[in-house]
């Protein structure tokens, strides 16, 4: 099924997602990678606050390339999700609602999923370019120092992913496995 949606995630909006399901995200998502979710812990475990409000947020693990001429922001493919699996429990625990990467996930992540009423989505690997044009914004609000691993604030419109775990416990890359396996 396909479905349109708006970040910051609304309950109404993603209570129903399934996984298989295609979705359009328009609003506002986040970026962070492994050098990013370390130094958010590090403020956590110290009682610090977090770069952003994480409430309802989505974190997209991507780090992108240079901006071209004319370009909010290069090529923005997702980086692999299991290199924040030790950090995204803790996330979700305080609020956040939805991840966006490429990859399989830990069982502490999936169950975290189900526990917040999260999702997690998948974005093409490989299709960085194309993702791009869904950028609308992007700017640097935290750790600049890290580069292209700086945590930005990406405005985005119909930025198209797949959702693979749903907070019902559906995992797309076991679903489709044992469907190719029947056919």
């Amino acid at each position: 099924m396909e479905k349109h949606i708006q970040a910051p995630l609304l309950e109404a909006e993603i209570r129903d997602l399934k996984a298989g399901d295609y979705v359009y995200i328009t609003g506002t998502l986040y970026t962070a990678r492994d050098a990013a979710h370390k130094r958010m812990q590090e403020a956590l475990d110290r009682g610090e606050g977090l770069p952003f409000d994480i409430k309802d947020q989505v974190i997209y693990y991507m780090g992108p390339s240079p901006a071209r001429e004319g370009r909010p922001i290069g090529s923005a493919g997702p980086t692999t999700a299991s290199r924040m699996d030790k950090y995204a429990p803790r996330l979700l625990d305080l609020g956040l609602k939805g991840m966006v990467g490429k990859g399989k996930r830990t069982k502490e992540v999936l169950d975290a999923v189900i526990r917040n009423g999260g999702i997690y989505f998948a974005a093409v690997g490989g299709a960085g370019a194309l993702l791009s044009k869904r950028i609308r914004k992007a700017e640097v609000i935290a750790y600049e120092d890290l580069g292209t691993e700086a945590v930005r604030k990406l405005e985005v419109e119909n930025f198209p992913v797949i959702v693979v775990a749903d907070r019902f416990g559906n995992n797309l890359y076991e679903t489709a496995v044992q469907t190719y396996r029947k056919n």
